[in-house]
């Protein structure tokens, strides 16, 4: 695949391909090691004492090409692809580990002219009512951006969510998130947060208290060293079975627990997006979630 070619999806139509919703982007600290297994070696990896910023983008989409569906973007970290400059975060490049999808459309979409690693996977949702807590102080930094909370309770609504892979009609579990229920909310809601007004994209954002992840039993910090080990092995002779796609779930996972930092939740999203363009021939598929 050539440098610069820029890819089209024949089923979402012609783009801009339009979505709409609401999302969680939840940043994390990933250690290094563990991200540099999804990403190419022609890339450098954004690092700093042996961690970059990894996370994760849960999105509900209400529209988009593929009708509603669900997403869950887990990202590995930040790359550098100079001679692009890496000054500020937003304009640096995540790169997605894995990408979990309740759309069969979505999922090829992702995988033929995305060059995403998606995976269909089932969303199982259950809202909670807890009763209110006091909130945290919100960042004052954050605050004068006009991005912290200003409710003095939690949100009383919360949402339990379970997501499981499904291959071949196995279902294997992946993590399970506990976070304020997010979706629609009144226009003239003062707790939304900073409107942000853009021709791509634009959307209402606060900071949240992070979500709660958890993960299936296996997943240890012991199990994630021996997926590594393997992962590197099965790589040096150019495997692709089953014990190497298992490992890569495994190291998602990891991801998936690693430590918070902060979360931003998005109303009122709606993103533009053109069609995908291959910045650099790499070992791996160069397509990068911006």
């Amino acid at each position: 695949m050539e440098a610069g070619r820029t890819l089209c999806s024949t089923g979402y139509g012609k783009p801009p391909w339009t979505f709409k919703g609401s999302a969680l982007y939840q940043l994390h600290l990933v250690k290094a090691e563990t991200a540099r297994a999804f990403i190419p070696k022609e890339l450098r990896l954004v690092e700093a004492f042996g961690y970059t910023l990894g996370g994760f983008f849960l999105a509900n989409y209400e529209d988009s090409p593929a009708g509603a569906f669900d997403e869950l973007v887990v990202i590995a970290g930040i790359v550098w692809n100079p001679p692009t400059s890496c000054a500020l975060l937003f304009f640096c490049n995540r790169w997605a580990a894995r990408v979990f999808v309740n759309s069969d459309e979505a999922c090829d979409h992702g995988r033929k002219y995305v060059g995403l690693p998606s995976q269909v996977a089932r969303f199982t949702k259950r809202i909670t009512t807890v009763r209110g807590q006091p909130n945290r102080k919100s960042c004052s930094f954050l605050n004068m951006l006009g991005l912290g909370t200003t409710t003095k309770c939690f949100p009383k609504d919360f949402m339990d969510l379970q997501v499981r892979e499904i291959k071949s009609h196995a279902a294997t579990d992946i993590c399970n998130i506990k976070l304020p229920a997010i979706g629609p909310a009144p226009k003239h809601d003062k707790n939304l947060g900073l409107a942000v007004k853009m021709s791509l994209p634009s959307f209402r954002v606060r900071a949240v208290e992070p979500a709660k992840v958890s993960g299936p039993s296996f997943a240890t910090e012991e199990d994630t060293g021996k997926s590594l080990q393997h992962l590197h092995a099965h790589k040096s002779a150019n495997s692709t079975t089953k014990e190497l796609i298992d490992n890569e779930r495994n190291l998602s996972i990891s991801v998936m627990l690693s430590k918070p930092l902060i979360a931003l939740e998005f109303n009122c999203l709606k993103m533009r997006v053109e069609a995908p363009i291959v910045v650099a021939n790499c070992s791996k598929s160069s397509l990068k979630v911006s």
